[in-house]
């Protein structure tokens, strides 16, 4: 991705508009594709001067000897010495983990009777998202309570036999008979508050259903993690039942979330699944992301010649949301010093080739066909045609590339 500056320089000579040659430098501008197109004619000083600057030829490459007045408009820099990353870059758009992602079914059908979230609310793990009118959980509710009152009666049985065959006032089988009795009652009682026990009641809300003998159908169901609503189907009224798509809500785990980017075929080579990952997004300029390749494609897609590849990113403050836009580096390698340029001093000609103007006494400039790499921190690097603490034209780099061409459309 680029900031592509356009230059199009309009020549008036003799009389007559001519169009030359369009110029384009491409660069990043803190890691985001920029677009910025100006046109560019020369100034009335380029025009009134252009006969006082003195053009030449140095080394086979053009130059220009300015005066006074026009040495103002141009900026004179050293070249640096810059460390810049050796890594692959991307882009794609941030989603939710699916694999942390989850869907809140009911675990029993019924009529949905309240809900208490909506998407994108953050919620906690065992927070209530929604209520329901469950006859299973009636039915169940109701057979506790049959069952805890015959446990009382074949208990109260069984103690009055005991203390009437002390006295021999009965036989031993009616004791064992209310022995069994008792002991199926007991399993029975234990059998019910399992049941209802399995629609999320707690023994002591269990023990309120057989105390106030009264059966409540309402059925709760929670969040089974932390994390954010992404989305929710539910509604009061709607019968729902288990497992029946779509679910009532739909729960991510938001600590950390998917980046999915399409690498270039010709970058495959250069990554692996767990690489560490840098991610920035346009909604937090300057913040870093940090993260990892979690997945690579098998399959490259033949018209895009890109490859999909998935990144878990760590968001532990949720500031990402899915469907972002974003773009991420992997550093491959050590990073490399280089000679660079501000990007204002590199100027790109009509047969594509960069180039930059040179010189030693800060009056004569010499065009200097350059090879460009990566960018950093406004800085465009120079892998070949200059060294550093060479002088270069900055600023004025453009303006003196409309000087020679006036020059050469006046000659």
């Amino acid at each position: 991705m680029a900031v592509v500056q356009s230059r199009v320089i309009v020549v008036v000579a003799g009389g007559a508009l001519c169009f030359l040659a369009g110029a384009a430098s491409v660069s990043y501008v803190n890691g985001w594709l920029q677009s910025s197109a100006q046109i560019v004619s020369p100034s009335a000083n380029a025009k009134t001067d252009s006969p006082e600057a003195k053009m030449g030829v140095v080394g086979g490459m053009p130059s220009i000897e300015l005066n006074e007045k026009q040495m103002l408009t141009v900026k004179v820099e050293a070249v640096k010495d810059q460390e810049f990353p050796l890594e692959k870059a991307a882009v794609g758009s941030i989603d939710f983990n699916e694999e942390m992602t989850l869907q809140v079914f009911t675990p029993y059908q019924g009529r949905i009777l309240e809900t208490f979230a909506k998407v994108g609310d953050e919620v906690k793990k065992g927070q209530v998202l929604f209520t329901i009118d469950s006859p299973d959980l009636l039915s169940a509710a109701s057979s506790l309570i049959a069952t805890s009152g015959v446990l009382q009666l074949t208990t109260r049985a069984l103690n009055r036999l005991k203390t009437l065959y002390e006295s021999r006032a009965v036989a031993q089988k009616d004791v064992e008979q209310a022995i069994s009795d008792q002991q199926t009652a007991e399993g029975a009682h234990k059998a019910a508050r399992d049941a209802v026990r399995i629609f999320g009641k707690t023994d002591a809300e269990i023990d309120a259903i057989i105390k106030e003998r009264r059966a409540d159908s309402t059925l709760v169901v929670k969040s089974p993690i932390n994390g954010r609503i992404t989305a929710r189907n539910a509604a009061p009224g709607l019968f729902v039942q288990p497992g029946s798509a779509p679910a009532p809500f739909s729960v991510a785990d938001t600590s950390t979330m998917w980046m999915i980017a399409n690498v270039a075929e010709s970058d495959v080579s250069a990554i692996h699944v767990g690489q560490h990952v840098k991610v920035s997004v346009m909604s937090y300029p300057g913040k870093i992301f940090e993260g990892h390749i979690s997945t690579i494609s098998s399959n490259v897609d033949p018209n895009t010649h890109r490859m999909l590849v998935r990144s878990e990113i760590e968001d532990p403050d949720h500031e990402l949301r899915s469907g972002m836009f974003a773009r991420f580096s992997i550093v491959i390698g050590a990073p490399v010093r280089s000679p660079a340029v501000p990007l204002d001093g590199v100027v790109r000609q009509g047969d594509g080739t960069m180039t930059v103007w040179v010189t030693i006494d800060r009056k004569r400039f010499t065009q200097r066909v350059v090879k460009i790499g990566d960018q950093k921190d406004g800085l465009r690097q120079i892998m070949e045609g200059l060294q550093p603490d060479e002088l270069v034209a900055t600023e004025g780099a453009l303006f003196l590339s409309n000087m020679l061409a006036i020059g050469q459309a006046g000659g």
